[in-house]
């Protein structure tokens, strides 16, 4: 059910790039949720991390560096 709101998400090519990445979320404190990837959006993996737009740059500082993001996107819920 869509309610209008608008979050982000982190879409990565491997599973294991996700729990990398939940691992440094987890380890920096920056609140996320792990969801599979909307029916909107393709994706190789199948799962991704869904956050806040204000989290964005928090998200990108952390994961950045880290691991591999395939791409960063707006999605409406």
């Amino acid at each position: 059910m869509k309610d209008g709101k608008i979050y982000c998400v982190a879409l990565f090519d491997s599973v294991s790039h996700v729990m990398k990445a939940e691992k440094l979320l987890k380890e920096a404190g920056v609140q996320y949720k792990i969801i599979p990837v909307p029916k909107s959006i393709s994706s190789d993996c199948g799962v991704c991390v869904r956050f806040l737009p204000e989290q964005k740059e928090a998200i990108m500082e952390v994961l950045i560096p880290h691991v591999q993001v395939r791409e960063l996107r707006e999605v409406l819920r």
